[in-house]
């Protein structure tokens, strides 16, 4: 199970792009940067925010993708 910090990301970016792509890509981005959803930590969110925003850009556009990343940074 993924710790609460990886929850609340996915509950960040869930109403951009639903359930099942807001799980896979806190999974994906927590590998990309070589840890796991139960791992991650709020050092990771810079990273995490600004991979969200890459990849997010193809599915909802620049505008949303900057968005949901700059509420991911605010976790904080």
């Amino acid at each position: 199970m993924a710790n609460m910090l990886a929850m609340r990301i996915e509950e960040v970016i869930r109403p951009i792009v639903g359930t099942v792509l807001a799980s896979v890509s806190v999974d994906l981005e927590s590998k990309r940067i070589g840890k796991d959803a139960d791992t991650i930590t709020l050092l990771d969110l810079p990273d995490i925010a600004d991979n969200l925003g890459q990849q997010l850009r193809l599915v909802v556009g620049p505008d949303l993708a900057g968005a949901a990343a700059q509420k991911v940074r605010e976790l904080v």
